[in-house]
């Protein structure tokens, strides 16, 4: 763009320097031409002078010369005069005028060879100067060229101003920012081009918003239920199995299946709108209640059977909920089944830590057909009494264990690398563990959930923030890139931006190379309040990256609203993709709706190679996970 600014100024200024060339030309000539003139003017007199002396020779008239020679001499301007026969003075003639350097001309007649006539003349570009009307005309004229000439050069400034404005709309839209392009229509010459450009630009972000539209479409279909709008069983089976692992269950929580009974006997009383309105309703208000319930999972399985699946959620947690979604369910029931008292029933299965999937999925079922089995509205817990123990802590315990890790700054921050399609290391994303003070090393997993609970989480990531900025990115001198992830509660605690604002500024040299993450759930749900502070991030020059993006059926247009520089894509739409034509499909068409040109995708938890495979076919710039290495200490 200084390119095309930097051309065009020169281009005013060669057309400015041209044409005061072509007016000092024109005046060069001008004033040859004028000296020209007076020189031959004066000629003219000098001729008529000669002439006379040889018509008056020839009359024999030369005594007579003080009676005509002065009028004539006086015509002319002529400053003195003698006429010589021979070595004889026949006459001379002075005015009584002088000045520098005149012009003396010799006259010699060919009829009187001895006759010769001597005059000086001023120098006739000196004597025959303008007048002041002539002067004030010449003036007047030079002025108006000059006025001319600068509102030409204002005229020109302007056309090429528009070529300016048009050449940055271009360079905009080479860089994929259509939206600031779009933005930046200026009335500047030729408007022909700007409109056509306009044009294009509006029907592309109509085209746009079209796709997206077409692409939620594909996704939704792909894994949302048509007629309540929640995830499918493709999507609860997905989900579960991003959860699990070669070695089992990577976390712990609770699986509940809830079955409802006699929906065909109701669809026959309500029909298929009222059946339609039943479902959603008691959709609406479990999603509702399991709001509270981080990263929880909520899909149709068939079409009496919901599942839900909690992560990070105790054992007494998850007997609570339970007992609430039949509660709830059986308050929602309608009028036409009101004496029915088993309508519906809930089974729950509780895993820890290697569990298997399939057999969590065995366990839910038996629990739900014992539940089945008790008649009435009720819920039935499948409890092998394998409650993680380290997940056991009562909650004071958890908050006296995270205090005192803070205040010995027992967090240990672990590092994963996320390689580009070439093998390089791109970035690191930084982890956290807490150790115990028998060494032992507690999971994010297990003390995160208990430190969002006892509000320690803002201490913890900037203890986490301090690690990096202070010691991680200063020691490696600019060779490599680190990310952290920040919570919502992290995020709009006040006490915590403040210092992230005065640690950023501190420190801005480095901020290049840090990179915020956020999670998905809460750039969707909580953008309005998070995005004044996302982009106060991204002004002090760190990157921005949104996690686990997929885990949700979404529109991707916010992700161009925030202006995250890279998506992170969750893992339950890696694993064992090469096998899963719908997870393809899904992020071929999350990858149509993104703006490439300016934002990196990224797919983690890839553990085998068939996998990054396809990711790359798909069009994936880079990935992290067990493939390439697990977390390793920093220290």
């Amino acid at each position: 763009m200084e390119l095309t600014r930097l051309l065009t100024i020169r281009l005013s200024r060669f057309w400015l320097l041209s044409l005061t060339m072509t007016f000092l030309v024109g005046l060069l000539m001008a004033m040859a031409a004028y000296s020209q003139l007076t020189y031959r003017f004066q000629q003219h007199h000098i001729e008529s002078i000669t002439q006379s002396l040889a018509s008056h020779l020839h009359k024999d008239d030369l005594q007579q010369l003080s009676q005509w020679l002065p009028d004539l001499l006086n015509a002319a301007d002529a400053l003195e005069a003698r006429v010589w026969n021979g070595q004889q003075l026949l006459y001379e003639y002075v005015s009584g005028q002088t000045t520098a350097m005149p012009r003396v001309v010799d006259i010699q007649l060919p009829q009187q060879p001895t006759l010769r006539m001597q005059l000086l003349m001023p120098q006739p570009l000196a004597h025959y100067l303008p007048n002041r009307l002539e002067m004030f005309i010449m003036l007047a004229g030079f002025v108006g060229v000059m006025i001319l000439a600068r509102l030409g050069y204002r005229w020109y400034a302007t056309q090429l101003a528009g070529l300016e404005s048009i050449g940055e709309r271009c360079h905009l839209i080479l860089k994929g920012r259509f939206e600031q392009a779009r933005s930046r229509y200026s009335k500047g010459h030729p408007r022909f081009i700007n409109r056509a450009i306009s044009m294009l630009l509006d029907e592309l972000s109509e085209a746009k918003k079209e796709r997206a539209k077409f692409d939620t479409f594909i996704r939704s279909n792909t894994f949302l239920d048509h007629e309540t709008r929640i995830g499918n069983r493709l999507l609860f089976d997905s989900r579960l199995d991003a959860l699990s692992s070669s070695s089992g269950m990577m976390s712990h929580g609770a699986l509940m299946l809830l079955e409802f009974e006699e929906l065909e006997q109701l669809h026959q009383l309500l029909g298929d709108n009222g059946l339609r309105d039943y479902l959603l309703l008691n959709v609406d208000h479990i999603s509702r209640m399991l709001q509270s319930q981080a990263n929880s999972v909520f899909a149709r399985r068939s079409h009496s059977q919901f599942a839900v699946l909690v992560t990070q959620i105790s054992l007494a947690e998850a007997e609570q909920l339970a007992s609430r979604l039949v509660k709830l369910c059986a308050s929602l029931k309608p009028n036409e089944v009101a004496a029915h008292d088993a309508f519906c029933h809930l089974g729950c299965a509780y895993f820890k830590l290697g569990d298997e999937p399939s057999q969590l999925l065995d366990e839910a079922e038996m629990a739900l057909r014992a539940a089945q089995m008790q008649g009435s509205n009720n819920w039935f817990m499948y409890d092998k009494g394998a409650v993680d123990e380290e997940f056991a802590r009562g909650s004071v315990r958890w908050r006296s264990f995270l205090e005192m890790a803070l205040a010995d700054k027992r967090f240990v921050a672990f590092a994963q690398p996320i390689l580009d399609v070439d093998g390089l290391v791109q970035h690191r994303e930084i982890f956290t563990r807490a150790r115990e003070t028998n060494g032992n090393l507690v999971r994010a997993t297990l003390f995160m959930p208990m430190a969002i609970k006892c509000g320690l989480i803002p201490q913890i990531e900037r203890l986490t923030l301090e690690r990096i900025i202070h010691e991680l990115l200063p020691a490696k001198r600019g060779s490599d890139y680190f990310s952290v992830n920040l919570s919502f509660e992290t995020l709009m605690n006040n006490e915590f931006f403040r210092w992230l604002k005065r640690i950023m500024l501190e420190h801005r040299d480095v901020m290049p190379r840090l990179i915020v993450e956020v999670d998905e759930a809460f750039a969707v749900t909580e953008l309005p309040q998070l995005l004044p502070r996302l982009q106060v991030i991204k002004m002090m020059g760190a990157r921005l990256c949104v996690d686990h993006v997929g885990q949700q059926v979404v529109s991707t247009q916010y992700i161009v609203e925030a202006g995250f520089d890279m998506v992170k894509l969750h893992r339950s739409l890696v694993k064992q993709i090469h096998l899963r034509t719908e997870n393809q499909l899904f992020i071929r068409s999350l990858l149509g709706s993104l703006p490439l040109a300016d934002i990196e995708v990224v797919a983690e938890g890839v553990e085998q190679l068939e996998e990054w495979q396809t990711l790359k076919i798909l069009g994936i710039s880079a990935a992290q996970g067990p493939l390439f290495s697990d977390p390793v200490s920093v220290d």
